[in-house]
């Protein structure tokens, strides 16, 4: 029976770290959108003699793109897009440096079950033939970005940039998206890829409250126009945006319709916007700030209810970009600064964005 519609209730999104494997996949926890697309850019051949063309002739690459956002929890979800994300027994590294290397990308499988049908269900088998499915082939990560404010739940934004795009109308053996970026040919497995079951109320933490985020900006305290608090008795912060733009170009050569690769563009800066509620001012100069360049570390810490810390973002080696106060009638005066740090290689542990959390589940 064809369906009449697909809503969310239907649709499981699952990664892997690896395009060129069949295996590997992981169900992304807390995801709130999904969005796909494709544009194929093409040359009209015209000549003196003929109104109309003669031909239309694909000059570049496709471009494939996909965004996703979920609830921020507890790292699990960054692990399995394949951010590094340490937890108690773990090493530190750079929070992007696994996105560094071009390597052949990522696999993004959108699965979609019945209508009517919960797609966690554990008892459902992910590769029944009513089951279908939208592939996303040797994604490589072009942004990540988590906005945290009064009143919301902490959301994560990652995008892609992509190689291919396939959908599978017969879930009994979806087949890969992704392309052999040498000869851009399709990536074959016989038996299809192993897509595991959809699972039902996966972590322990359904979403993060904004009451328990604390950014501790103290560091910098000193180099502003206005005080807005510390950790110790309680910044005046409404809303923080951490973003971490990986912007890529496509590598092409001659005898191949395909790109090679899609390497990042350096360097790269993350950078950290803050919003907070003036407290009271305090004496500085423009001079004394810019003269400051001391690299700092900012942190953004988040726990769960019983109190245990869930993730944590570290800025290392950040600077203070701008500050901006406003004040009109009606409104809170309030202070919106901007902090930025370059992303460092994978064993530069001094410069970037630094992440743990309290998952420890193998992906």
């Amino acid at each position: 029976m064809a369906r009449n519609r697909v809503i969310y209730q239907s649709e499981a999104v699952f990664c892997n770290k690896d395009a060129s494997l069949s295996g590997g996949y992981k169900q992304l926890e807390r995801v709130q959108s999904a969005n796909y697309s494709f544009s194929i850019n093409r040359q009209d051949i015209n000549q003196y003699g003929q109104l109309g063309k003669l031909d239309s002739i694909q000059l570049d690459a496709p471009t494939v793109n996909a965004d996703l956002s979920y609830y921020l929890s507890d790292g699990f979800t960054e692990r399995v897009l394949g951010f590094y994300v340490k937890n108690a027994t773990e090493p530190e590294a750079g929070f992007v440096s696994g996105h560094l290397a071009d390597g052949s990308g990522r696999n993004l499988i959108v699965l979609t079950t019945p209508e009517g049908t919960d797609a966690d269900l554990p008892v459902r088998s992910s590769l029944v033939a009513t089951n279908q499915s939208i592939g996303i082939g040797n994604a490589y990560l072009s942004d990540y970005s988590v906005e945290m404010a009064v009143g919301a739940i902490p959301t994560v934004s990652v995008s892609f940039d992509a190689l291919n795009i396939n959908a599978d109308a017969n879930g009994a053996a979806i087949s890969s998206p992704a392309i052999n970026p040498v000869d851009g040919t399709a990536v074959t497995h016989p038996d299809g890829l192993e897509i595991p079951n959809a699972t039902t109320g996966q972590g322990t933490i359904a979403a993060l409250r904004p009451g328990n985020i604390t950014v501790d900006i103290s560091n910098f305290n000193t180099s502003g126009l206005a005080n807005i608090g510390t950790t110790a008795d309680g910044a005046h912060i409404q809303s923080a945006s951490l973003s971490i733009p990986m912007s890529r170009s496509t590598l092409e050569r001659l005898g191949s319709k395909s790109a090679y690769a899609r390497s990042v563009d350096f360097p790269v800066t993350a950078t950290l916007s803050v919003s907070a509620i003036v407290n009271e001012l305090q004496a500085t100069n423009l001079v004394d700030i810019a003269a400051d360049e001391e690299e700092k570390d900012v942190t953004i810490s988040i726990v769960n209810d019983a109190g245990v810390k869930a993730v944590e973002y570290t800025l290392k080696g950040c600077s203070m970009d701008s500050q901006a106060i406003s004040s009109s009638i009606g409104s809170n005066k309030s202070i919106d600064l901007t902090f930025s740090t370059s992303v460092g290689g994978p064993a530069d542990t001094s410069h970037g964005v630094f992440m743990s959390g309290i998952s420890d589940t193998a992906v």
